[in-house]
């Protein structure tokens, strides 16, 4: 069931709940799931192509996380993931990329299989937050987004509330 606006009409949303407006989302002729996505290929791995640094890029590679099986008779789909980028150095190493805003518990579930399918694959969540430099890995930004908190008195979760005397 789709939302109804306050007018009357029907919200609509994509597959993903990005912009319907692929010009925002569209760099050098191929049209990205995100414009952070698309961001990203602009700004990082567009001039490492170009100094040599990345030898290939591959986007939306497939990965299957779990294969497809049969159960009572009904058919179960594989779990598939599509990888933002595959990307491979000149020196040889490679890294699976994700470009992440906020994720949700299904990015966050496939993360948990994809390390558990692919262990030696250097699989990375990569965020721009121009707060701390700009891209970065969303693990990194989020543990000094939780020591800031905690520097400014915030709660975490499990810490004892003292009372003051």
């Amino acid at each position: 069931m789709q939302p109804v606006l306050p007018w009357g009409g029907f919200l609509e949303k994509t597959k993903y709940n990005v912009d319907k407006d692929i010009a925002k989302r569209t760099y050098d002729d191929i049209v990205f799931d995100s414009v952070l996505e698309m961001k990203y290929y602009r700004d990082v791995v567009l001039p490492l192509m170009e100094s040599g640094e990345i030898t290939k890029c591959e986007l939306q590679k497939k990965y299957v996380l779990q294969e497809g099986f049969t159960h009572d008779g009904m058919k179960v789909r594989p779990i598939t993931y599509d990888a933002d980028f595959y990307l491979e150095y000149s020196d040889g190493h490679s890294e699976i990329i994700d470009v992440k805003g906020c994720p949700d518990t299904t990015a966050k579930l496939k993360r948990k299989l994809f390390w558990h399918q692919f262990p030696n694959d250097n699989y990375i969540w990569v965020t721009y937050i121009k707060k701390y430099g700009g891209w970065g890995r969303y693990d990194e930004f989020n543990r000094m987004r939780k020591l800031e908190k905690r520097a400014k008195g915030g709660k975490r979760n499990g810490d004892k509330v003292e009372e003051e005397r």
